[in-house]
C-alpha cells in the first residue's frame, strides 16, 4: 500500500499490475476499504490491466474527515489520485456507495472516464426517508461504534445464504466493516444523503458502460440495475447468481470473467 496526500487528506492506495496496461479504478462502498476489491484486482493484473485500489476519505488507511463528506469530495479526491499517479483517462468503477462516486465522477470528470462499472447501485437522488435514515444511522455509529452495525447488516451485505455458506467472506466483510473508524462512515452517510439525481447523467454517457448486479441483493435489486441499463445506450447488464450486495466477494470468479470480457469486448476492442 501507498499513501499520498491530497486535498489535504492522506490518501492510501494500492496501485498494482504493469504501467502500461488499462487503468481500472475501482471504488469500495460504505463501510469497506480498498481491500473489498483483492479478488477483482488480482484477475485484472493477471491479464494484463493497471489496478488503482483506493481507500476513500474516511475509510481504510485514509485519514478521516469529520462531519459531512460529499460524494463530490470523493470523486475529486479520486481524480486527483488519478493527477498523481499520471493517468489521464480510466475505467472508473464502483459497487454501492462506490457506484455512486463513479456515476459523481463521470459527471464532474466525463473527460477523464474510459469506460463505467456500476455494480449493486442506484441512480436516484435520495428520498426524504431515506435522507433520516441515513442521518440516524450516523448519530448512530458516532455514539455506538460499528461492531454493532456490522453484525446487523452482514446478512444484507451478502446474501443472507452465503453468511454461513462462506464463513471465509463473510469474516473478511465483517472485518472491514469493524475496522472503519465511524467518524469517517457517519461523515459519508450525511453526505450520501445529499446527494444528485444521477439519471440525466446517465443518458448522457457515450463510453462503455457494464451494470452488474447480484441476483439476491437485498439492497439495491435487480431491477435497479434494470433501470440503470434503460437510462445508457448500449449499456451491458449482468446478474451474478448466488450473490447479494457483493458480488465481486461473494462469486469472484463469475464476477471476474464477465468483467474481463467487458473490458475486452467493450472497452479495448474500441481503441
Amino acid at each position: 500500500m501507498s499513501t499520498v496526500t491530497l486535498r489535504g487528506t492522506v490518501i492510501g492506495y494500492d496501485d498494482l499490475g504493469p504501467s502500461a496496461g488499462l487503468p481500472v479504478l475501482l471504488i469500495h462502498g460504505h463501510p469497506f476499504d480498498r481491500t473489498l476489491w483483492a479478488p477483482q484486482a488480482e484477475a485484472l493484473t493477471g491479464a494484463g490491466h493497471r489496478v488503482v485500489t483506493p481507500d476513500l476519505r474516511g475509510y481504510g488507511r485514509s485519514g478521516v474527515t469529520p462531519g459531512k463528506v460529499f460524494l463530490s469530495d470523493f470523486a475529486d479526491d479520486l481524480a486527483a489520485l488519478l493527477d498523481h499517479l499520471g493517468i489521464e483517462k480510466a475505467v472508473v468503477g464502483g459497487v454501492s456507495m462506490g457506484g455512486q462516486i463513479a456515476m459523481e465522477f463521470q459527471r464532474l470528470h466525463p473527460g477523464r472516464v474510459r469506460a463505467l462499472v456500476l455494480s449493486d447501485t442506484s441512480a436516484p437522488a435520495e428520498t426524504d426517508e431515506g435522507k433520516e435514515f441515513r442521518n440516524r444511522l450516523a448519530d448512530r455509529l458516532l455514539a455506538e461504534g460499528m461492531d454493532g452495525y456490522a453484525d446487523e447488516v452482514i446478512g444484507r451485505m451478502l446474501a443472507a445464504y452465503n453468511v454461513d455458506a462462506m464463513p471465509d467472506v463473510a469474516a473478511r466483510v465483517l472485518g472491514m466493516m469493524r475496522a472503519t473508524d465511524p467518524r469517517g462512515a457517519a461523515a459519508a452517510l450525511r453526505g450520501r444523503a445529499e446527494r444528485p439525481d444521477y439519471r440525466d447523467t446517465l443518458a448522457d454517457v457515450r463510453v462503455p458502460v457494464w451494470v452488474v448486479v447480484g441476483a439476491d441483493d437485498a439492497y439495491t435489486p435487480v431491477a435497479d440495475a434494470e433501470a440503470i441499463r434503460r437510462l445508457v445506450p448500449g449499456a451491458v447488464l449482468t446478474v451474478i447468481e448466488g450473490a447479494g450486495h457483493l458480488p465481486g466477494a461473494e462469486q469472484p470468479q463469475r464476477f471476474n470473467a464477465a468483467l474481463l470480457d467487458f473490458l475486452g469486448t467493450r472497452v479495448t476492442a474500441r481503441d
